[in-house]
């Protein structure tokens, strides 16, 4: 087609983001794979937070406050509308100076190379008018109408029907129910001097209940089942601390979507704003009544997870409990132990289905998400043949899978739709664009289940997701301009990115800030992909073929092994956490204080050597070497003689026995706690650990004891009670292969400068203990001149049957008390008269609900002579000195 010589050729109207791609590529048209994203795309941003915000407000609020919110939204959206399509010619305009688009176009003309690039112009004395976004404010509010609509729906299922009622009057009732997610365990307590008993709880609808009049009412109202099934609670190497009996119960084998007829006992909900109407207490543990089998989703759901279970059945204890976990998210054999470590490790969300399973496996489709789109795409699927559009069908059929395999219930339903975005976005290379599609997960996953925007999970996996999205794309560009690897960059920003923002949410909940988060969650990552894939090649393969799934595990269980030794690694370091307040003041400190930290880092990024002086004080902060903590905090003092760990309502103290060796009296209730204290002691050998009775306030925190640290034997009073405390001892011991003894009477031990006798139990004791307290092994106690009485928690029968024996005589003048009983008003005063201690120790938990210790037995204790110190006020305390010059430090 010719062009007449008067008439000038068209020239194409290009953007000016698409010129600016083409100068920047140097090349006259472009590179092959040009980035053309532009600014981020925010508008669906507020919907989707505006959305949120109304879920969490209107789940409670009453069915007036409800309508009127959805009205007002729908009528104010209403009237934007008729505006914008009555005036919106005429509605406000903001002029710009003459002569802008000549501007604009000589921007576009210098931009590009080609030629001439124009504007398609407007008259040079027409402004240029700018219309409000009016769409965008009405979708906020057509947003906020139907987000208050669906808050009231589901706020309202806790109100509706006959079993809200009923709950308040803690009525008795029949119920059909239907399990909406799969059974679990709750996690041993200590009340007092014993655990509390195990029971299952399950999640569940009410669908039927049967009413004193025999009348039936179908209803739907989420409640939660408790079975007591009164199995107790004991250590298990093999998982949880839980019974061989309450692991093994019928009720923790029931699927969801299971109609079980139950009598139980209602009772109102636990806490205010929950989402279930009632709680369900059933207290016959006897096999649950089947009223309906589950779905076949579900069914063959439950054969997956089971067939997993069965393959990692002969793995080492770590693998064993970690791999399920990864792969599913079936936590049953974590282990207390483990569970604290990924909590102080910020690791948690390995042991939960989240977004980064899901991205795993459908990576493993496509294969490096750069190359997605690309012709030299790699990848299970172009190593097959299969076509862009039939691998896009078949990872929507793995994301199905997934949902189906995991449960499809909010959590994971959350997990598949923050999964989906991350791997969208590292595969099609356009970050910016998917923020819109991160903001639409979010509104349509709110809408659907208001109870997320609560949720601190989602909340979690939100942040996550769009710090990937965000930050972590700019901060692994700014590592790689210092020559940092280009994987170590992505890694290291992503994991960085998510912990800035992620840490103040995790703050609120565990009171406590990880200084070893970003470390540990770096040196994990590199494990995970594998485990989860070999993990989830085992899961399909178990049905098919049991052997070569036990394969596929134990190949698995290395990767699985490492995360679960970087977890216990990182926890074990003396500075690998610090408590913070657990508050959303707290969290807003936080958060300020990464936002200082982030720009002084930037500045210090420019001078190597603050960078180094500053990497070796985090250094210094987290390993924490004694000497250096000593000088700086002072504890523990130096040359301490015998230190009372702050443990909460219970035992645990530490007779010092050279550098970094320690005799251990008891373990308290908390693992954790009298694990930190150990740490911060500095003790690294035990040669000897004394239970001096059974009791769970005294030995439910030996794995913390045992975490770590080289202990050559166990000693136990011979009085076997409670059985399954018992139990929970030889478990422990046997675990690891440390021997155990029974003290008695007469018993005489020496290591070093410290040497003591054990006067309490004899062999026989008379008269016969009325329970464990008084068969506590009792300790006389010599180090450097110091005569100490560790009492256990003797009663006044066994304090006066003690002072009766031949060891009676011995205990005259000691320099300091253990007082007996956590200083209960039992106490014999003779005996305290006897020992005239110049020190009395207390180890008591604060506020606890048994008054202790009582003000009569402090009164006596002073009475003669004594100074009374108390953990519940006074924190950890260690007694420094000789016989001559006696002095306590608290930490």
């Amino acid at each position: 087609m010719s062009h007449d010589a008067r008439t000038p050729a068209r020239t194409p109207v290009l953007a000016p983001s698409r010129a600016a791609v083409h100068a920047a590529s140097g090349s006259r048209l472009g590179t092959s794979h040009p980035r053309q994203e532009g600014p981020t795309d925010l508008r669906l941003v507020p919907p989707a937070l505006a959305a949120w915000g109304t879920a969490a407000l209107m789940l409670d609020a009453s069915p007036v406050w409800v309508a009127g919110a959805a009205v007002l939204c729908l009528v104010v959206a209403g009237v934007l509308v008729v505006v914008r399509r009555g005036g919106g010619r005429a509605g406000h305009a903001t002029e710009l100076p003459r002569g802008s688009a000549a501007g604009w176009d000589r921007a576009a003309r210098q931009a590009s190379p080609a030629g001439p690039l124009r504007w398609p112009r407007r008259q040079d004395t027409a402004p240029v008018r700018l219309t409000w976004p009016r769409t965008s404010v009405t979708a906020v509010l057509l947003c906020v109408a139907a987000a208050a609509v669906s808050a009231g729906l589901h706020g309202a299922d806790l109100r509706r029907g006959p079993v809200p009622g009923l709950a308040r009057e803690y009525a008795t009732v029949t119920a059909e129910v239907e399990v909406t997610a799969d059974p679990r365990l709750t996690r041993p307590r200590v009340r007092g001097n014993h655990m509390a008993p195990t029971s299952v709880l399950i999640n569940a609808d009410v669908r039927r209940v049967e009413e004193a009049d025999g009348t039936a009412v179908v209803t739907r109202a989420p409640v939660l089942v408790i079975v007591d099934g009164g199995w107790g609670a004991s250590g298990d190497a093999d998982g949880p601390s839980h019974s061989a009996a309450a692991r093994h119960s019928p009720w923790l084998r029931l699927l969801p979507s299971t109609r079980l007829r139950v009598t139980a006992r209602l009772a109102p909900s636990l806490a205010d704003g929950d989402r279930i109407a009632a709680v369900l207490r059933v207290r016959d543990s006897a096999v649950p009544e089947v009223v309906g089998q589950p779905t076949a989703a579900q069914r063959l759901a439950g054969r997956l997870r089971g067939g997993l279970r069965e393959a990692t059945d002969g793995l080492p204890a770590d693998a064993r409990a970690l791999l399920p976990g990864l792969v599913v998210g079936d936590t049953s054999r974590i282990t207390p132990e483990l569970d604290e470590a990924f909590k102080e490790t910020d690791l948690a969300h390995t042991l939960a289905v989240s977004g980064s399973n899901l991205t795993i496996i459908l990576a493993l489709l496509i294969g490096p998400p750069g190359l997605a789109q690309r012709v030299e795409r790699r990848g299970l699927a172009p190593r097959l043949g299969i076509s862009l559009r039939t691998t896009a069908l078949l990872g929507g059929g793995l994301t199905l899978a997934f949902v189906i395999v995991c449960r499809p219930d909010p959590s994971v339903l959350r997990a598949a739709a923050c999964g989906t975005v991350a791997l969208l976005a590292l595969a099609t290379g356009r970050r910016r664009s998917l923020v819109p599609a991160l903001a639409t997960a979010v509104l349509l996953l709110v809408l659907y289940d208001p109870w997320l925007a609560r949720s601190y999970g989602f909340l979690l996996s939100v942040l996550a997701t769009g710090a990937l999205l965000t930050l972590a794309p700019r901060w692994s560009a700014a590592l790689r301009r210092r020559r940092v690897p280009p994987r170590l960059a992505e890694a290291l920003a992503a994991a960085a990115a998510a912990q800035a923002l992620c840490a103040p949410v995790v703050a609120v909940l565990s009171a406590r800030v990880s200084l070893v988060a970003v470390p540990c969650n770096l040196l994990a990552e590199f494990a995970i992909a594998p485990a989860t894939v070999l993990g989830f090649a085992a899961l399909a393969t178990a049905p098919l073929a049991m052997p070569v799934a036990k394969a596929l595990a134990w190949c698995a269980s290395w990767p699985a092994g490492w995360i679960a030794d970087v977890a216990r690694t990182g926890a074990a370091l003396p500075g690998a956490g610090v408590d913070w307040p657990g508050s959303w003041t707290g969290a807003a400190l936080l958060a300020l204080a990464t936002v200082v930290v982030l720009l002084a880092g930037r500045r210090l990024l420019r001078h190597p050597w603050w960078c180094g002086v500053c990497g070796l004080l985090l250094l210094l902060v987290v390993l924490q070497p004694p000497p250096l903590t000593r000088v700086v905090t002072g504890w523990p003092p130096p040359g301490w003689r015998f230190a009372m760990c702050d443990v909460g309502q219970g035992d645990a103290t530490v007779l010092a026995a050279g550098e970094g060796t320690g005799v251990v009296v008891d373990a308290g209730p908390d693992p954790t706690l009298v694990d930190r204290c150990l740490r911060t002691l500095g003790i690294t050998r035990i040669p000897l650990v004394v239970l001096t009775h059974y009791h769970a306030d005294h030995v439910a925190g030996l794995p913390g004891v045992l975490r770590g640290r080289e202990v050559g034997a166990i000693e136990t009073t011979g009085h076997e009670e409670p059985v399954d405390q018992v139990e929970f001892v030889r478990r422990e011991a046997a675990a690891r292969g440390i021997p155990l003894a029974r003290a008695a009477a007469g018993e005489e031990r020496r290591t070093g400068a410290l040497s003591w006798q054990v006067v309490w139990p004899p062999t026989h004791p008379v008269p016969a203990p009325e329970g464990p307290n008084d068969a506590s092994v009792t300790l006389l106690v010599r180090s450097a001149g110091l005569r100490l009485l560790l009492l256990g928690d003797l009663e006044p029968p066994a304090q006066r049957a003690l002072l009766r024996s031949p060891a009676g005589s011995l205990l005259g003048g000691v320099d300091v008390l253990k007082v007996a009983h956590h200083g209960s008003a039992y106490q014999d005063p003779e005996l305290i008269r006897r020992a005239a201690p110049r020190l009395a120790l207390i180890s008591c938990g604060e506020d606890n609900p048994y008054g202790h210790p009582a003000p009569g037995t402090v009164a006596a204790l002073r009475a003669q002579g004594a100074v009374v110190l108390r953990t519940d006020e006074d924190g950890a305390l260690a007694v420094v000195g000789t016989g001559a010059e006696l002095a306590v430090a608290g930490d």
